[in-house]
């Protein structure tokens, strides 16, 4: 016995003697948008939306920063720092270096390592004025920018406090000779004399620009006497 289809998808094909029943069953392809472009939303989409939970279908796009270096997240170069500690241990223009750069791009961590290095070696000096130093450092540097912008210069802060942090490598360099040579008062004298002159000719040939015309020993004199006053936290005399 056999059973006609009535709409075209179900066949039964029936056998008296062999009972076999086969068939076949055909259903059109069923597709989930899951809120493409160009389509609308599923049926599950819209209802998880209209009860407010569309929050789950969301997908966090934004893109995690990649993590820099700790060198240039706190903007330390060391190469920058490493050349303007050379401009200011060689100051004369004849070795054809561009001491300018050390005034015009100033940076913070290099002079404050400086003054660091000047006061641990002013442990070896006198220990109790070690606290002084970096605020020694601040305020003189306040003062000779106060100087400056009353003269007529044209200096920011930032580079007054950078070049009289470098400019200090001249002393911690005669510091170790100090020591070493300490018994011989005259030899130690002329030391410490070109010391000073070395460090306030470094910090001001980089800060009395010719802006200053005739009032160039004004600020010249300022500087000369805050790097005695350093020399002397670390001698103690």
């Amino acid at each position: 016995m056999q059973f006609s289809p009535t709409n075209g998808d179900f066949t039964f094909v029936s056998s008296t003697e062999a009972e076999e029943l086969s068939g076949t069953i055909s259903a059109p392809d069923i597709k989930l948008n899951m809120g493409g472009e160009g389509g609308k939303d599923p049926y599950a989409t819209t209802f998880l939306r209209q009860r407010g939970y569309g929050w789950l279908l969301e997908v966090d796009e934004d893109e995690t920063e990649e993590s820099k270096p700790l060198l240039e997240e706190l903007d330390i170069d060391l190469k920058d720092i490493y050349y303007k500690i050379r401009c200011v241990l060689m100051p004369m223009p004849s070795l054809g270096y561009n001491r300018q750069v050390v005034r015009d791009n100033p940076d913070f961590w290099g002079p404050l390592a400086v003054v660091l290095l000047f006061s641990m070696i002013s442990i070896y000096g006198q220990f109790r004025v070690v606290s002084w130093i970096i605020t020694i450092w601040i305020f003189g540097s306040t003062t000779i920018f106060l100087l400056a912008r009353v003269l007529g210069g044209e200096v920011s802060f930032g580079q007054v406090l950078g070049v009289i942090g470098y400019s200090l490598l001249p002393l911690i360099v005669i510091a170790p000779l100090l020591l070493v040579i300490g018994g011989f008062e005259v030899v130690s004298t002329l030391i410490k004399l070109f010391g000073v002159f070395w460090a306030a000719y470094s910090a001001a040939s980089l800060l009395v620009g010719d802006e200053f015309k005739t009032k160039k020993p004004l600020l010249i004199y300022p500087i000369f006497l805050l790097y005695i006053y350093f020399l002397s936290l670390y001698t103690g005399v």
